[in-house]
């Protein structure tokens, strides 16, 4: 793996770390950044995980979630910019661009700190000392386990280690059905099993530990907002600010709707658009050779993976839903004969 060599001589001796990942957290990006806290912890080195922004309730069994600094630019900005002003570490993790951190991305990039990158995106920014980027790559946490692997300690990953980590490498692969499921992913499985963790608590946690209004607000949502558009291959759903008020929806509580939306028999693309008042929020998934991060990025000033990305738009939601699908014409022939799969990274 690259820059081992270079992180190896850096971490040496203890050290003042940061780590940061994306905003609103999923279970990779905080899995990785606990996994890696875990590991450093064992090593000596001081460590504090700040996230840009909150993160689900059903990630929070995750070990070390208890020491986790959630930015909160009216609480704990002068906070936060001391831990990353006084860093000699800096990892960034789970996101190839600084603006993915919101406000943290300045204070990280004035740092005086060493800056790891170590991520999984497509077209990572070039902001990072020592760079971990490799876009095939199945998750983030698939490369941290990877970077203790390399660096001699796989001794020290611990089934609470190893259970972030496997949680992170669980979701981004959509429970091993994605292309990117490499023989890698799996052989890296059985190294963690090897060390103790508990597959089946894991997925517990994460996947079967939902609200009642949770529940209902996805019935709603999958009643009376699915669209789908049989001459497209695509199906969208667009949600309003007042809906998620009337269902009390926390953060996380849309997390995974898109998928239901390309589940169905036949669609190759799939939105869902979210009112957040400051912006429309946006995550587009397609199967097969249709690439969405090239498609939000070429319209919604986002990116991600080949079949998962995301995007923005400081349109009202009407507005935002009228582009999209005035767009989708012009993608009628792609779409209508992509591929139903494509080749798993080599």
């Amino acid at each position: 793996m690259h820059d081992v060599t270079a992180l190896k001589e850096l971490l040496r001796e203890p050290k003042h770390v940061f780590i940061t990942t994306h905003h609103k957290p999923d279970a990779d990006a905080l899995g990785s950044s606990l996994g890696l806290a875990g590991y450093l912890r064992k090593k000596g080195h001081h460590v504090t995980v700040v996230t840009p922004s909150d993160y689900p309730d059903f990630l929070s069994w995750m070990p070390g979630n208890e020491d986790v600094v959630v930015y909160d630019p009216r609480r704990n900005d002068r906070q936060v910019r001391e831990i990353i002003g006084t860093a000699e570490v800096l990892f960034c993790l789970d996101f190839s661009a600084l603006s993915r951190i919101h406000e943290l991305g300045e204070y990280v990039r004035q740092a005086p700190g060493t800056k790891v990158l170590v991520d999984h995106h497509e077209q990572p920014e070039p902001f990072a000392d020592i760079a971990f980027s490799f876009p095939t790559a199945a998750a983030t946490a698939e490369l941290i386990f990877e970077i203790i692997r390399d660096l001699g300690d796989q001794a020290l990953i611990t089934p609470a280690i190893g259970e972030c980590l496997y949680a992170g490498i669980m979701t981004d692969t959509g429970s091993f059905r994605h292309p990117s499921t490499s023989r890698n992913v799996h052989l890296i499985i059985a190294e963690l099993l090897d060390a103790g963790i508990d597959l089946s608590s894991v997925h517990r946690r994460i996947y079967d530990s939902h609200s009642e209004e949770r529940l209902r607000f996805l019935g709603f949502v999958l009643k009376d907002k699915l669209r789908v558009l049989r001459e497209y291959n695509t199906a969208y759903i667009a949600i309003t600010a007042d809906e998620l008020k009337q269902y009390h929806s926390k953060t996380g509580d849309t997390e995974g709707l898109v998928n239901f939306a390309l589940s169905i028999e036949g669609i190759v693309f799939a939105a869902i658009l979210i009112d957040r008042v400051q912006a429309v929020k946006i995550s587009f998934r397609s199967v097969g050779s249709f690439s969405v991060s090239e498609f939000s990025r070429r319209h919604f000033n986002g990116g991600g993976h080949h079949n998962a990305a995301g995007g923005i738009s400081h349109e009202p939601l009407e507005a935002t839903v009228q582009k999209f699908l005035s767009l989708l014409p012009d993608y009628q022939a792609d779409l209508v004969t992509a591929p139903l799969a494509v080749a798993p990274p080599q």
